[in-house]
């Protein structure tokens, strides 16, 4: 069972369930932009259009695209270029919220810290004696 909210667009109370994220008549103008953009990148000399081609061509908004790829709705194994950004620098990708490059800089500042934070317990645990 969904929850009472407000539509991010238009402001009206809808209730939002996992597969309506806006109010229904927002739901409906989005399935028409959808249907825009699907039309112009399943067309052949269009299928390896990148994000910028297709938001210039179709004159809708990257971050509903980006809604889209990210939910599933347009499937990005048919159309290889297309995809959104990583939420820490910005480089397109297909899945996920992070590069693959952002993802190995975090684990690799999470291993550093960790052996860091083992030495400083090993430093902790020596006990020095003095006569």
């Amino acid at each position: 069972m969904g929850e009472l909210a407000n539509c991010p667009i238009c402001n009206s109370l809808f209730v939002q369930t996992e597969i309506h994220d806006v109010c229904r008549e927002c739901y409906k103008n989005e399935e028409k932009l959808f249907q825009k953009v699907y039309d112009f990148i399943r067309k052949r000399e269009n299928r390896m259009a990148k994000m910028p081609e297709v938001v210039e061509a179709t004159e809708v908004d990257e971050e509903l695209i980006s809604k889209w790829i990210r939910k599933g709705k347009l499937k990005v194994s048919n159309f290889p270029n297309l995809g959104y950004k990583c939420e820490r620098c910005g480089t397109y990708i297909q899945k996920g919220k992070l590069c693959n490059s952002c993802t190995m800089g975090i684990k690799s500042a999470l291993t550093k810290l960790e052996e860091e934070e083992a030495k400083k317990k090993e430093k902790s645990r020596r006990t020095y004696f003095h006569d």
